[in-house]
């Protein structure tokens, strides 16, 4: 693959980045789309590894990256995109927000630097887009049947892609003003631009999919309606319940979920409407993030560019050491320390911390208590302990919770559907991706627990795979 001796011929070369002090005067990318004698370069470092674990271990949509690299290599862009988008649906969007575990399952990575396997495939697609390569695929003809989208984020535009080429019609149905889901209100505009989702929105419905924002289910539509009007229904409404701050002083005015003020400053960005009465900004306010994943990262960066006065991360679990931990060895997603662009553009992060209380005058918040923590092994499970001594104070004027998800929420939507949760409150779904009730499934987050986007992906084609055969099943028993 690629070039035999390119490994040892090419350094890997990571993403360019625009200045701090420019970037963080706006919300546009941070990161440059490289050059492309670069990416012939990168692409030429694939090695003829025998067996790509990049692809069959690292990739949850099984991208079938060796061949793509080496059609990179050669100078062939339009089969490069053919292997790409045989497997992937957005890669103009896996290809800028994706951790890429393929490349720590990279074969180069075990005594050396992985391919910049990311970098190539964003390359593939943006060439795709400027070259014209990217046209819409209506099907040739339509079925008589009807599917019904309930969620337009990453899984609901993957199963709406699929079914739609499959040749069933398709709407897709959201409670939000754009669709887009995560991809258009969670994820920062530094990462992801809008106009690329919406670049790929406009493809969609040329292709004949059919996108009605603000319709909230349960509401404006009724299930009834859904089951009586579709075939099939899927829902791919995401994680919604966010984990909560379960102490005292946790009511006061200051405290907000992460996903909340993320969303709001995306909506300024596409000149939406923010209500005056609930506005969150962190201008000139001394933050405080608790969480430390990349929606913590996420809210670091958006408060620097509001104009914080102090931004602050903490992280309740330890700090991750700087190389690969032998606890998740080769080919394994590696525990290490991982700094985000948001993180070297300001602010200061600490691990081990326990948050234990809130501190406000006249109900707005002043300040956090916190206790340090030692993590003990314990029967092979790793359980914190306080530090005797330790307790410390921050003050601030403003705390983002940045914890992450413990279900799917939606419970008067699944109340109505008559769906069938686990213990966590994801819906059941069976290995075709339907639930209890015929005719209904589910797919993402939203089944699965709070996951990547690529996973979610994956998960929506795999449940466009479950309606297709299932709308064919039941024609062919008519």
């Amino acid at each position: 693959m690629g070039k035999d001796t390119g490994f040892l011929d090419f350094e890997r070369q990571e993403p360019d980045y625009r200045s701090v002090s420019e970037r963080l005067s706006d919300y546009k990318a941070v990161e440059n789309l490289p050059d492309e004698e670069v990416i012939y370069d990168q692409a030429a470092r694939c090695m003829d590894c025998g067996i790509p674990f990049c692809h069959d271990y690292g990739c949850p949509l099984l991208n079938i990256i060796p061949e793509f690299n080496e059609q990179v290599y050669r100078g062939d862009w339009t089969e490069a995109l053919s292997i790409l988008l045989s497997t992937s649906s957005f890669p103009e969007f896996t290809g800028r927000i994706c951790p890429a575990p393929c490349e720590a399952a990279c074969v180069d990575s075990v005594n050396g630097d992985a391919v910049t396997i990311r970098q190539i495939e964003l390359s593939i697609i943006e060439k795709a887009f400027a070259k014209g390569l990217m046209k819409p695929q209506p099907p040739a003809s339509y079925h008589d049947k009807k599917v019904a989208v309930i969620g337009a984020g990453p899984a609901g535009l993957a199963a709406a892609l699929m079914v739609n080429r499959a040749g069933y019609r398709v709407t897709v149905f959201d409670e939000a003003e754009k669709p887009g889901g995560l991809l258009r209100y969670g994820i920062p505009d530094f990462k992801l631009e809008k106009s690329v989702v919406e670049r790929r929105i406009r493809l969609m419905e040329e292709e004949g999919i059919t996108f009605e924002p603000n319709v909230l289910v349960g509401k404006d539509i009724s299930t009834r309606y859904l089951m009586n009007h579709f075939d099939a229904v899927i829902l791919t409404c995401g994680a919604r319940k966010p984990r909560d701050l379960d102490v005292p002083g946790r009511n006061l005015t200051g405290i907000f979920y992460a996903m909340d003020f993320l969303t709001q400053q995306n909506k300024r960005v596409a000149g939406e409407a923010i209500p005056v009465a609930c506005n969150i900004n962190a201008s000139g306010k001394k933050v405080v993030v608790i969480g430390g994943g990349d929606t913590g990262s996420d809210c670091i960066g958006t408060s620097l560019r509001q104009g914080a006065k102090e931004v602050i991360q903490l992280e309740i679990l330890p700090k991750p050491p700087v190389e690969r931990a032998e606890t998740t060895p080769w080919p394994m997603w590696p525990m290490k320390l991982r700094e985000s662009h948001a993180h070297k553009e300001g602010g200061s992060r600490r691990w081990s911390v326990s948050t234990k209380s809130c501190f406000g005058e006249n109900g707005v918040l002043k300040k956090i208590r916190c206790v340090e923590l030692n993590w003990l092994n314990k029967d092979g499970r790793m359980v914190p302990e306080e530090i005797k001594g330790s307790e410390f104070e921050i003050e601030t004027d403003m705390v983002l919770l940045a914890m992450g998800f413990t279900g799917p929420g939606n419970e008067s939507l699944i109340a109505d559907f008559g769906l069938e949760t686990d213990n966590r409150g994801n819906i059941k779904v069976n290995e075709t991706m339907m639930t209890n009730v015929k005719g209904v499934f589910s797919a993402g987050d939203m089944a699965h627990g709070q996951s990547l986007v690529v996973t979610a992906i994956y998960s929506g084609k795999q449940a466009a795979k479950g309606v297709i055969d299932y709308l064919s099943m039941e024609a062919g028993n008519k």
